[in-house]
């Protein structure tokens, strides 16, 4: 498990990225592959949830999870959908106390944030097609309806570094359609590939807004004893991939 150093200092509040060890899980799950949308055991995973869920001193039903979709799509957890048993969208957010929020990576970039004035935690899962389409944005905008002087912090979590994230020409051109000054995020690869920086592309919208940013800088393509990694299992030729996942509550 990783925790943000200045998330650490927050009295309000319990997080954790977890790394995949410590688990139930088997095989290329091993251990703690968090992932219900894995073709991994739904009893394992339920055990590697019930874990989690002790470590945030939690009961495991007051974990949310979220079905991600690369969306720009943010979810507001209030009394009144508490209850509901799938939250479509991207980010989370919320006020209440001793409820979870978690998001699942296999190298895209968790972000873990926490709102002191009005006791505001959030999970963002930004992977670079949610960072284009604007899931920071609309996270941000959420906690600013909360608090308009909202003075947040954040954590990006561990994700796929640099180096290891090879891109073709095509992607390139997409990302730089939106702006040429993301030409920036990228450095030249292979004959025509390009690798991309989205540790940098999504710390800089998080700057834009005015978010203090605390960085976990782990590879999770590269550190395969600590974490799973969607790009590492397809170039193992693997069937499938476990999921990290990373947890917020509002003690």
């Amino acid at each position: 498990m990783f925790v943000s150093k200045k998330l650490k200092k927050q009295k309000n509040i319990k997080h954790f990225f977890f790394s995949r060890k410590k688990g139930f899980s088997r095989g290329i799950y091993k251990s703690l592959n968090c992932g219900l949308g894995s073709k991994d055991s739904k009893f394992k995973v339920k055990k590697n949830l019930n874990f989690v869920s002790k470590k945030l001193k939690i009961k495991e039903k007051n974990l949310k999870l979220m079905y991600q979709t690369h969306s720009n799509k943010v979810s507001v957890i209030t009394k009144k959908n508490l209850g509901k048993k799938r939250f479509d969208s991207d980010a989370m957010i919320t006020t209440l106390k001793g409820i979870g929020i978690g998001v699942l990576t296999a190298d895209c970039v968790p972000i873990l944030l926490y709102e002191n004035k009005k006791k505001i935690v959030g999970c963002i899962h930004a992977g670079w097609r949610g960072a284009f389409l604007g899931i920071i944005e609309n996270t941000i905008k959420k906690f600013s309806k909360i608090n308009p002087n909202s003075k947040i912090i954040a954590c990006v979590g561990p994700c796929i570094g640099k180096k290891n994230y090879e891109v073709d020409l095509k992607f390139y051109k997409k990302i730089t359609s939106q702006s040429k000054n993301n030409k920036i995020y990228f450095s030249p690869g292979r004959i025509n590939k390009k690798l991309f920086d989205l540790r940098k592309f999504v710390c800089d919208k998080l700057k834009k807004l005015n978010v203090e940013i605390d960085n976990l800088k782990y590879d999770t393509f590269q550190d395969k004893n600590n974490f799973f990694s969607y790009r590492r299992s397809k170039k193992l030729k693997e069937f499938d991939f476990g999921r990290n996942i990373s947890a917020i509550v509002l003690i």
